[in-house]
């Protein structure tokens, strides 16, 4: 038996998933976790062999959940799920450690070969995301740019994005011109709506 977590925010997709994967005879959904931290959690204190990630998830995202359970648990298979084909988060999903990346709209029956794919060693990348990410090419914004963006995203001003970050606001407000100007914006919640429908953020 294929020993499964399904991690997922939202309780009636987590609920279908989980009965609809538990269906198949050689596969069994030991563990559901609502959030990130929590399957991260879950994962240190059960024998798993697969666990199937949300990207889109409270406390602790899918991807950042992905790169711990890599680290600590570098025998389990990651799968990742995301409502959105975002083509950056593609890229940092493969690079959290994920072997495995499908849309939702995938049914019961293809997760599961999906889950039998990566827990035998291989990978399934959904075909039609990895196009997308072809042509949309790599993020052109620095690490700190994007640091920057993730902390604009909620309205904040400079100087607070200045203090959380120990800059001077004049630097912050460098970085975010460059980022608009990379983008091809005309101001910085443009900046921040573009990385952020790229996956980027």
């Amino acid at each position: 038996m294929i020993r499964v977590l399904i991690a997922e925010d939202q309780e009636l997709i987590r609920t279908a998933l989980v009965t609809l994967v538990g269906l198949e005879e050689d596969i069994d959904v030991v563990a559901q976790a609502e959030d990130g931290a929590r399957a991260v959690a879950i994962a240190g204190e059960t024998d798993l062999d697969v666990v199937v990630l949300d990207i889109d998830m409270p406390v602790l995202d899918g991807l950042a959940a992905a790169e711990q359970l890599a680290v600590r648990h570098p025998g389990l298979a990651l799968v990742m799920l995301t409502s959105h084909g975002r083509p950056g988060y593609l890229k940092r999903a493969v690079q959290a450690g994920a072997r495995g990346f499908v849309t939702k709209n995938v049914s019961g029956t293809a997760l599961a070969k999906v889950i039998r794919e990566v827990h035998a060693g291989g990978r399934y990348l959904d075909p039609d995301l990895v196009a997308d990410a072809m042509f949309a090419g790599d993020c052109p914004l620095a690490p700190r740019e994007l640091e920057i963006l993730r902390l604009a995203e909620d309205g904040r001003p400079l100087s607070g994005i200045a203090k959380t970050l120990s800059l001077q606001e004049g630097t912050v407000r460098n970085y975010i011109s460059a980022a608009i100007t990379k983008l091809g914006v005309d101001n910085r919640m443009n900046a921040v709506r573009h990385a952020r429908n790229m996956g980027w953020l």
